[in-house]
């Protein structure tokens, strides 16, 4: 990948597992995780808009990262690259600023990229973790808590990869 990166925790860490992505961004911005110059780590959160006006600012590629149920055990890690940005339909109200999901942001997104004249990112990558609880409460399940040292180095992996080499549509990989 070339150009800026944006890697973008995603999450509400007042409901258990849907903070993976918060608790993951964390420990990338620990000591020992040295980002390349050209990769910016944010802690989203719940903040959806914020998002989608800080993509304006110009990013290569957007690395999100997020509780994704798609059916697989609880700590499942899952890397999804969608069709093309813009591509996904918003399943909620757009304008909701503390419940967009990611899908919602990028469609904001495509929306503010054409009335500003800007570029929406020209890569997309989502690293997803299976949740094991969405119920209110702080802190991570244990599948899910185990799952984030492998998320971490998938993130790694994305955001110092050489321009051009190809990634799966998706790849699983399951946490121990």
């Amino acid at each position: 990948m070339s150009g800026r990166v944006l890697v973008a925790g995603i999450g509400n860490v007042f409901l258990g597992d849907d903070g993976f992505g918060v608790e993951t961004v964390r420990r990338l911005a620990e000591p020992g995780h040295e980002m390349p110059e050209h990769v910016e780590v944010v802690d989203i959160g719940v903040r959806g808009v914020h998002l989608a006006y800080q993509l304006l600012d110009g990013y290569d590629t957007l690395v999100l990262v997020d509780a994704t149920a798609r059916g697989g055990p609880p700590g499942t890690l899952y890397l999804i690259e969608p069709a093309e940005p813009g591509s996904l339909a918003p399943q909620g109200p757009a304008l909701d600023g503390h419940q967009m999901s990611p899908d919602a942001v990028l469609a904001l997104l495509d929306t503010l990229c054409a009335g500003t004249g800007t570029s929406p990112p020209r890569q997309i990558r989502v690293v997803g973790c299976e949740p094991d609880c969405l119920e209110e409460g702080i802190g991570l399940s244990a599948p899910v808590a185990a799952a984030v040292p492998e998320a971490v180095r998938m993130v790694l992996d994305l955001v110092r990869r050489p321009d051009g080499e190809p990634l799966d549509q998706e790849r699983n990989a399951t946490a121990n």
